[in-house]
Order: C-alpha cells, then structure tokens, then sequence
C-alpha cells in the first residue's frame, strides 16, 4: 500500500526525520488560510498523487503571495496531473499540499528498500538527488551507494560513516546526516515499510538535511499491525479493479499486455508471466486467485480479468494441490456461465487428476476453450490467440 507525501511526512516526523512544516488542501477555499496559517513569503504547491514526476507534469509550483497560493491551488485541485509514471490516462489532483520554501545548498538521494536476494534492508543514497533513480542506477550506477543493514543490530555508526564517505560530506555534515539516516532506518523497520523514498534530500542553506519530498509504502501483509497506516489509504489512488479485487481475496495488478492471466499461486503466476514475454506476448496482468481456487473465484477472476478492454485472450494456468484439477475444470465452466467470455480461453492444469480434467474440458459445449498440454504450449496458443491467430 502507497500513501501520499503529505501523510509519509506525519509519519517520519514523528520519528524525528527533519521536515518541512505543510498543510494539505482539499477545498479552494482553505487555500489562503492555509498559506497565512504557514506564514513566511515564499510557498510550495504540490499535488498529491501516488506517481513521481510530479514537477514535469506541473504537479509542483511556487507562489509568493497569498493570492498567487489561492490561484494556483484553484488550478491544480481537478487537473488531470499526467506524468511519465500514471500513463497517457493520468490523475485527477483532489489534494495538494502547501509548505514553505527552503534555501537549498545541495540535493541527495536518499531511500530504503527490502534486497530480497540478500534477505535484508538495504539503504541507499545518491550525489545526484532530484533524478529518478532508476535513471541513475541504469546511465550511472556508480553513484548510487548501498549499505546493508542487519535488523538485529540496527543502524549504525560505520552505516552512517559509509554513505557519508560515500556522498563526500564534511564532518560536520556527517554528524546530521547520520542523525537524519538513523531517523529515517527506524520509520522504515518500525512501521514495517517495503519502501522509503526521500527524492531529493536536500542539505539547506543552515548545513541541515531535510526531506523536501518523501514516498513510503508498506507491506499489505502488516497492516493489520498499524491500523493507523492503514486508514491512510486512498483508494482515489488506486485502480478500481485492483480494489474490488481485494474485496474478494484476488491478488490483481493491471498491466499493459493483451493476454489475461489467471493462475494460483505468486510464484506460478510471475513465471506464467515470464513466458508469455518469451512467446512474444505481454501479459494485461497479475491475477492469483489463491490456493482454493472454486467457480465463484474464477467467475470473479474472468469478470475482472475482462474489464481490460485490451484483453484480447485468457490463460488459466492452475496447478490442482489443494483442489483437484478435475473440480477446478468444472468451476472453469460453471464461471463462464456466471460471466460471459468472449475471447479466447486457454487452459492449462497440472497436479492431481489433470487428465481427467482435460476430457471434462474437451467434453464441454463451450467454443473458446482451448486445452493446452504444458505451460510453454498455454502460453504460445494465448499469445496467438491474442493476435488472433488459430
């Protein structure tokens, strides 16, 4: 789960992460308030969105009267805010948040992040703050400094000497940058987040660190451990079919491919995912339908799966463990009678009794289902009959 800036800020102030004082804008009217509430002569206005490249789509801009405040929020709440990140599509901007400027000296990069290879947190910081990093990790990967950090011991000095070294900080500048990271690495491991972003992380004109922006995002699985967190969450934000497919136990992602995947299992469904590119297909997404996997979840599957007008094919690849593949084809048939498929099904079942789940399968009245015999073979009917190919 993703939150927006305003509220990643709540968050990493209370852990003592140095930032700015803001106020978040819903309705035109509170702008001026706001920005007199703020004070000072110089603001910020930044839509708030779940999607970076905010400032190149004129999600960011600056006032210098409390009239120029009240203009530009007017404009920005309602726009459709279109950045590298949301797509041609874009987002409609229902918040923004107000801040004061800050005298900047210099800008870093600064984040945190699971290295699911190494099974451990991983701090990250960058000379070249205000870039997108996945620019730099990919033209200039020798900026970027990493340090790993083993939750048992937590951050320490020689973590905070080693990005410092790293950044070229004076000794002065090190001690606040090592106050800020150990700020930072406490937020990230107390409240169970997957991701960190402060872009950029600006030393001021004072010599302090200070995150002018900040992104974090949690792990699904611990909400449940912070409630708090967890009423943060916009669904505005999201993509509606994503969120009714939480509602009934799916895991979905939208993609932007032509064949539609249904399968059982993360692990099945990222390689079903992987062959599809090999057959020179591209997946329209991500759905699990979990380990019990009945003619309700399919018939939920097949009607979430098809409000991707993109959808050209279906591949169901499930492997019967738990459910026997022969149950799993007639919950295939009985879900087509609940939600109308027009486009091509091709299916693939592996475990116990998948031959007779085959037969049950050919047996059937139902014209655009096609059986396949591996998963190499699934996904190149799918592929084909994506492009339309017999």
């Amino acid at each position: 789960m993703n939150i927006h800036e305003y509220q990643a800020k709540e968050i990493l102030k209370e852990f003592g992460v140095a930032v700015q004082n803001g106020i978040m804008i819903d309705k035109v009217e509170d702008a001026g308030k706001a920005a007199e509430e703020l004070g000072g002569s110089d603001w910020v206005i930044k839509a708030q969105v779940h999607a970076g490249g905010r400032g190149k789509g004129g999600g960011v801009k600056f006032a210098k009267t409390v009239e120029e405040v009240e203009k530009i929020v007017k404009e920005m709440l309602g726009m459709k805010l279109v950045t590298h990140q949301t797509g041609p599509a874009g987002k409609i901007v229902q918040k923004v948040y107000l801040e004061n400027t800050v005298n900047i000296a210099k800008e870093y990069y600064l984040g945190m992040v699971l290295d699911r290879a190494k099974e451990l947190p991983v701090m990250m910081a960058s000379t070249e703050g205000g870039v997108e990093i996945e620019k730099v990790a990919a033209e200039t990967p020798e900026k970027i400094i990493k340090t790993e950090i083993d939750p048992l011991t937590g951050f320490q000095g020689f973590h905070a000497r080693e990005l410092s070294f790293g950044l070229e900080l004076t000794k002065e500048q090190s001690k606040d940058f090592s106050k800020f990271a150990k700020a930072l690495y406490n937020a990230y491991i107390s409240n169970d987040a997957s991701l960190v972003e402060i872009n950029p992380l600006v030393l001021t004109s004072e010599n302090k660190f200070m995150a002018l922006d900040a992104k974090m995002g949690f792990d699904d699985n611990a909400l449940y451990r912070h409630k708090n967190i967890a009423e943060m969450r916009d669904f505005n934000e999201e993509d509606p079919a994503e969120v009714e497919a939480t509602e009934y136990g799916l895991s979905y992602v939208k993609l932007d491919g032509n064949v539609g995947c249904m399968v059982n299992g993360a692990g099945l469904a990222m390689s079903t995912m992987d062959i599809i590119k090999l057959k020179g297909g591209y997946p329209a997404n991500f759905l699990d339908v979990g380990g019990k996997a009945s003619a309700n979840t399919v018939a939920k599957g097949f009607e979430i799966i098809l409000k991707d007008p993109n959808v050209k094919a279906i591949l169901v690849n499930i492997f019967g463990g738990i459910v026997r593949c022969d149950r799993i084809a007639n919950g295939i048939i009985e879900a087509t009678k609940k939600t109308e498929v027009k486009v091509p099904i091709v299916v693939r079942l592996d475990g116990t009794n998948a031959t007779e789940a085959s037969k049950i399968l050919e047996k059937s009245s139902l014209t655009n289902i096609i059986t396949a015999s591996d998963l190499a073979d699934a996904a190149g009917k799918a592929v084909k009959s994506a492009k339309g190919v017999q």
